[in-house]
């Protein structure tokens, strides 16, 4: 075995090694970006919900929001 076919083994393997990295960030941040669409309607179902049960009787005076 020469120096030659170690210098390549070792660039496969660093090459092989960075597109391991690069695919376990996307698979880091997919799963990021989903939970966070997984909250975000959760969030908009409560603030839907807080919506329609608001329209009571204290429409005009009562607000859970102060915009």
């Amino acid at each position: 075995m020469g120096l030659r076919e170690l210098e390549t083994g070792k660039k496969y393997n660093m090459l092989l090694l960075l597109v391991l990295l690069i695919v376990l960030l996307f698979f880091g941040a997919g799963f990021a970006v989903h939970l966070l669409w997984v909250a975000a309607v959760i969030f908009a179902v409560f603030w839907l919900v807080g919506v329609a049960l608001g329209r009571g009787e204290t429409a005009g005076r009562h607000r859970f929001y102060r915009w």
